[in-house]
Parts: structure tokens; sequence; C-alpha cells
């Protein structure tokens, strides 16, 4: 019998977060452990009518292309990719997977040769999103693979996402607009506001919010959500910070990771496992090497960190920073093939913004 919480995910993805519309271009890119989401999404999508286009990808092919591609095959960008992205209207991600180690034994070179050469293709597609020219959301099928890398049962695996996203409840929408609504309250207080300084056990830094704006996180670009979000000053960072929660690329995992910074810049990386995949990756670009987001988790129902970012940057009680690439609705210029969240425990922390208590022990005070 099937699962009637992702018939309501799908109702929820396609009518609250995507908003879709009869008569747009709507491409859902998945994997074939995700079908039955995405033939619920796929439903609800031809039921608006509208133009959908299902992208499946195969277990195990990320890993043949970067072990065997050519210098020329991974620096190769699709003519089928640059039309979606130039041209649709909305663009749905199903996370579902089968090995989340399939790339532990990569080249990390390789890894970052191919965001570098799909730079100018993400650059457009968060432009694009940023003028509301392009709707995206991403958001996760539980597998055996997922489960087993969060410590959980798939069926309390299961239970943990689809209560994340709230779909236990009669009317999971109404949830989110009231937790939007939340974190409009938090944005108004920063709105206008300069220079945050952080301190705490994990983190000395300070950096300047001046002129950028705070995004709400209320179901609309990931699903579950649970953060405002900004892109800093590029030039601004000052200082240290320590990431306590491992970081993971691409099935790669990053321990103890420690970044310095001055005047913007990541001038010193440390970690304890996987330095060099760390240090490869902030050598991507120019930009990869600055600060494209700081964000706030404010969902205090996640509280298990899972190892996988689209629940564990929601964390209440952390922030997170991001490297690279920033989203252009925040006002941010950084610009970079990479974009790579890292996750601050903030619980025996404070922020001040423009010497005014902001936030204290993992919840903000204002």
């Amino acid at each position: 019998m099937p699962d009637p919480r992702i018939t309501k995910l799908a109702q929820v993805l396609v009518h609250y977060s995507l908003e879709l519309k009869p008569g747009q271009q709507f491409q859902i890119r998945a994997n074939p452990l995700a079908d039955e989401l995405t033939l619920r999404v796929y439903e609800e999508a031809v039921k608006v009518g509208a133009h959908t286009l299902i992208t499946n990808t195969v277990p195990g092919m990320d890993e043949i292309f970067f072990k065997f591609a050519s210098e020329q095959q991974l620096e190769y960008v699709s003519p089928l990719r640059k039309l979606i992205t130039e041209t649709f209207d909305a663009s749905l991600s199903i996370g579902a997977e089968y090995n989340t180690r399939e790339l532990s034994g990569v080249d990390p070179a390789r890894l970052a040769r191919v965001r570098k050469a799909g730079a100018p293709l993400s650059r457009l597609f968060m432009e694009r999103a940023a003028r509301k020219e392009l709707r995206w959301c991403y958001t996760e099928f539980p597998t055996q693979a997922s489960a087993q890398e969060a410590d959980f049962s798939l069926r309390d695996y299961q239970d943990f996402v689809y209560e994340a996203g709230m779909l236990h409840l009669d009317d999971p929408v109404v949830f989110w607009r009231a937790e939007g609504e939340k974190q409009q309250k938090l944005i108004t207080w920063l709105k206008g506001r300069d220079q945050a300084t952080f301190k705490g056990s994990n983190i000395d830094l300070t950096l300047s919010i001046k002129d950028r704006v705070f995004i709400e996180a209320d179901g609309k670009y990931n699903f579950p959500d649970g953060e405002i979000f900004t892109g800093p000053q590029e030039d601004s960072a000052n200082g240290w910070v320590r990431f306590k929660y491992p970081a993971i690329y691409d099935g790669q995992e990053v321990c103890d990771i420690e970044l310095w910074f001055e005047n913007g810049k990541v001038v010193k990386e440390q970690a304890s496992k996987n330095q060099a995949l760390l240090t490869t990756l902030l050598n991507t670009d120019p930009g990869a090497r600055y600060l494209g987001e700081w964000g706030i988790g404010t969902n205090y129902g996640i509280q298990k960190f899972t190892k996988n970012m689209l629940f564990d940057e929601k964390i209440g009680g952390t922030i997170h920073f991001a490297v690279g690439a920033a989203y252009p609705e925040t006002g941010s210029k950084n610009d970079s093939g990479l974009h790579w969240d890292m996750l601050c425990d903030m619980n025996d922390a404070q922020i001040s913004v423009d010497g005014e208590l902001f936030y204290q022990n993992g919840h903000p005070v204002i």
C-alpha cells in the first residue's frame, strides 16, 4: 500500500514549494530509487497542466564518469543542460542515495574540474532564480543507504524525513507559512545592520552584512526547510571557525575543518581527515576561498545530525557557512563553481550585530 505521506509530499512540492502553473516547463531530476515520489510529483504536475521532463540518472554512473572520463569529457557541458537552465520555469531535484560513499575513491581534482566547467551555468541558474524566472526545490526520498548513514533503521528514517517536513500534519502548508512569519521577524531585525561578531568555543569571527538581504527558507527552496540566510560582504570575514560536524562533499567526508579568514579570504585551512580534498576544492577557482552564504538554522524539530545537509543545516542551535557561489538575491556577488555548506555548533556561542546581542547558546534572543 502506498505511503500516504509520499502523496502529500508531492502535493506540497508542486502546489506550495514550486507553485507550478499550466503551460510551464518543469524538470524532475531523480533516479529510479525515488520512482514512487517521482511518479506522484509527475502526476500532480500533469494535473496542473505543466510540460514535465523527467531526467533519471542510473545508480553507479557518477563513479564511472569520474574514474574514466577524459579531460575533455570532464570539461564538457551538455547543451541539453544549457537549454533547460536557460528556458525552463521550474526544477525539482530528488535525492535518493544508493551508496553515500560512491565517489570516495575519486581524485578531488577531477571533482573540482567538473564544478569549474559548470560554473557559468550554475551562475545562470542562480541569476534566473533570483529574478523569479525559475523556481527550484530540493527534497529527499528516504533510502536504505541514507538511513544507514544517519544511524537509523529505514522505517525510523522515513518517519524522521516526513516528520521533518511536517507531513504527519493534516495541512503541512499551514505550518510552513507560520514558520516563514517567524523567520521574517528575525529578518526584519537584521535589516539595515552591518557588523556581525561571533564568539564561542568553535568560532571567533567578524563579518559584514551591510546592504545584504536575508532570505526566509520556509519550504520553497528546500523541503523540509528551516533557516534564514544571506551572503556576507565578500571582503569582510576575519577570524577563525571550526566545524565540529563532518562536512560531506560528493560522498567524501572531511572532518574537523578549521578555516582562517583575512579580508574575506580563506588564507589557511586544516582538517583531520581528507585535508587534500578540502584544499583542492578551495582552489577550484578564485571565488571558492570566499564566503557565499551565512545561514542560521531555525528548525528546532531537527536535532539529530544525519550527514545530509538538507536536514543538518536546518538544525536549531547551528549556523552554517558556505564557501563559494552566493545566491544573487542576497546581494552577494561572489562567483564560483563551488558551493559547499559547513555546519558550526553554536550551543555555547553568541552572535552580536552592531554591538547588540542577537543570538546566544543556540537561540535568537531578540
